[in-house]
């Protein structure tokens, strides 16, 4: 929609207040609202000024002062507030400089894509994420100098079999069990459909939606692949009606990568494919039917996967996860069929259209805009340099020898190793401008005080366990 067209949709729709998003450095939406009264067509070229000293990441109180610009584009109807209000997804600008604003996310994302098109590989990246998440009954967490618990429940949990429930019906799911057994035991069917349908009436496309491998309500929903900007939009409206749909239901929603101990964590895998004129340029005769140009996107994406871990798995939680022995796609290598490589090729379909390759050590914790442009900047970097994949890793991993083992690398083991492979290796990121290099150090810097730090200096409650009688 033009700036015209977004006013009169507003008039159309009834909204008597705009609200404004924008996301902060770690991938939390952020927004504020105006009355109705004070939107016109103007405000897409003025703007709307905030402090922006109070958003994890960004600039310091003495040069606080930011604009944020709507774009026509995002403009759709917020289904959950009370009172009419028409939301638009917003551009951080400097207000003397009128320059967008390097560590916006959003524009991270923007200069990815503008990058993809200065080097003639392709015109488009489409991405297709498949985010998993918890949808819990109840959540309660506190940490202070003399104590810290966290405690979870869920109506689903195995472990509420012998809870008295007056009645107590059973259905649970059993720890790696519930892939994907029908109602009753999968108690939140109709949640997720309901979740479906509010992200098709504001225009998400949805694959499908499904029960995951977990026990207390492990979920996924796909959403179908989108190009790269767009889709790190509809991620964070991806993660806004799941969240709200489950409040409506008295219930919380976690995008953490490992909340129980015991049981699958949340993973996101990622398809990635580029496009050119609208034709596909993955599909080809090499390897799982890749083209050229594919394996070498592939051998981009292992090479500079240890780095990519610190924007695709920016937790501390996130290794929690990535746990080499287990399921988790820890293995850097690549395979047409085997799930515990870092990369794989689907084999659903023979056609061009869908031959891709799919990244699946990112986890949901992640900023999408900022981790999707990374794993474009890394294909693009393999395709530039023609990065040799290497082979295939088609075996059982559990069945390899010790020996087999050395020579298959993994993803780093804690978010401290992966920012200082970040550290090490960020210069295809910074190829056109598009991760600068103040965004990589103030990311480091970010992660390593206001995470690392504080995660590594607190005492763990399973030590107690191990060494409170020593």
């Amino acid at each position: 929609m033009t700036p015209k067209e977004v006013v009169s949709f507003a008039q159309e729709q009834g909204a008597k207040m705009v609200d404004f998003r924008f996301l902060d450095f770690p991938g939390i939406w952020q927004h504020f609202s105006i009355p109705m009264s004070e939107f016109d067509e103007s405000s897409f070229e003025d703007g709307f000024g905030f402090d922006g000293s109070s958003i994890r990441g960004w600039l310091p109180i003495n040069a606080s002062d930011m604009l944020v610009v709507p774009d026509p584009s995002t403009a759709l109807m917020d289904p959950f507030t009370k009172v009419p209000t028409l939301t638009l997804i917003g551009n951080i600008v400097d207000p003397v400089t009128k320059e967008k604003y390097s560590r916006d996310p959003r524009y991270i994302a923007q200069k990815a894509e503008e990058y993809l098109r200065f080097t003639g590989i392709g015109d488009t990246a489409f991405i297709g994420p498949e985010a998993e998440f918890f949808i819990f009954d109840d959540i309660r967490y506190d940490s202070a100098s003399n104590f810290g618990f966290y405690s979870i429940d869920s109506s689903e949990g195995i472990w509420n079999t012998g809870r008295d429930e007056r009645p107590n019906l059973g259905y649970k799911p059993r720890h790696k069990e519930g892939y994907f057994p029908v109602p009753p035991t999968d108690s939140l069917n109709d949640m997720r459909n309901e979740m479906v349908l509010q992200m098709q009436d504001l225009g998400i496309r949805v694959e499908c939606q499904h029960h995951e491998v977990a026990t207390a309500g492990q979920a996924e929903i796909d959403m179908r692949f989108a190009p790269l900007v767009a889709m790190g939009d509809q991620l964070m409206w991806f993660k806004y009606i799941i969240k709200n749909v489950a409040r409506s239901h008295n219930k919380t929603v976690t995008f953490m990568p490992k909340p129980l101990f015991g049981d699958n964590g949340s993973g996101m895998h990622t398809h990635l494919s580029i496009w050119k004129d609208g034709e596909p340029l993955f599909a080809g005769d090499q390897y799982a039917g890749l083209s050229e140009m594919a394996m070498h996107a592939v051998g981009g994406v292992l090479k500079h996967a240890k780095a990519l871990c610190a924007l695709t798995n920016p937790t501390t939680n996130s290794y929690k996860r990535l746990v080499p022995g287990y399921e988790a796609p820890v293995n850097l290598a690549y395979s047409s069929r085997n799930r515990s490589a870092a990369l794989r090729i689907p084999m659903y379909s023979d056609s061009p259209k869908a031959k891709r390759i799919e990244i699946r050590f990112p986890d949901p914790s992640c900023n999408g805009y900022m981790a999707f442009s990374a794993m474009l900047m890394a294909a693009i970097d393999g395709i530039e340099k023609r990065i040799d994949p290497g082979e295939p890793l088609d075996k059982d991993i559990y069945s390899l020898s010790p020996e087999e083992l050395t020579n298959v690398p993994s993803t780093p083991g804690s978010l401290d190793e992966a920012l200082a492979a970040l550290e090490e290796d960020h210069e295809f990121l910074c190829q056109g401008d598009v991760f600068t290099e103040d965004v990589i150090q103030a990311w480091i810097t970010y992660k390593r005080n206001s995470e690392v730090d504080p995660v590594r200096l607190r005492p763990h409650p399973y030590e107690f366990m191990l060494y409170y009688d020593i």
